[in-house]
């Protein structure tokens, strides 16, 4: 049974076969790796993690309102499968959550399970009615997975597919 978890430390290696399985090169959206980010030393990849946890839980730090972000991991039986973040800002260009799951784990429905998980994050924390979420536009299988969350396509610009998807769990 796969969990929906904070990012955790405890998990480097597994994190590292995921991001591997990848391969190199731009990452998914939902763990938010940036060219720079140190994720291979476990000093790198500790304080990466601790960044995630801080941009969700910004009491009394200095983070800029627009990077709080909430990041979950999927994991089954201890490997990383996939990860979904949630921005508490607007962003038009980026949307309001950004997901992925490693290429051996797709086609079992995990993106769909955490989206859903997500879009009652959205409400319960944001207390939005609904969230733009977007995808590549030849991305059929993740357009499929945004549709069967309740998205409706609010159209495609450039080479990407924009939809709104309401947090209520209804179209």
């Amino acid at each position: 049974m796969p969990e929906l978890i904070r990012p955790a430390v405890r998990l480097h290696a597994a994190f590292l076969d995921c991001r591997d399985e990848w391969g190199p090169g731009p990452h998914e959206d939902g763990f938010g790796l940036h060219p720079g980010d140190d994720v291979d030393s476990p000093e790198g990849f500790a304080a990466w993690v601790h960044e995630r946890v801080r941009l969700e839980h910004p009491a009394g730090t200095p983070c800029p309102p627009e990077r709080h972000a909430s990041a979950r991991w999927i994991v089954q039986d201890g490997r990383v499968l996939g990860g979904i973040a949630l921005r508490h800002w607007f962003d038009d260009r980026l949307g309001d959550i950004g997901y992925g799951v490693r290429p051996s784990a797709r086609g079992r429905g995990l993106a769909g399970w955490a989206l859903g998980l997500m879009l009652g994050e959205a409400r319960a924390v944001l207390g939005r009615p609904r969230v733009l979420v977007l995808c590549a536009e030849d991305n059929i299988a993740s357009a499929r997975t945004i549709e069967g969350c309740g998205g409706v396509l609010d159209g495609v610009r450039g080479p990407v597919r924009r939809y709104w998807v309401p947090t209520d769990g209804r179209p």
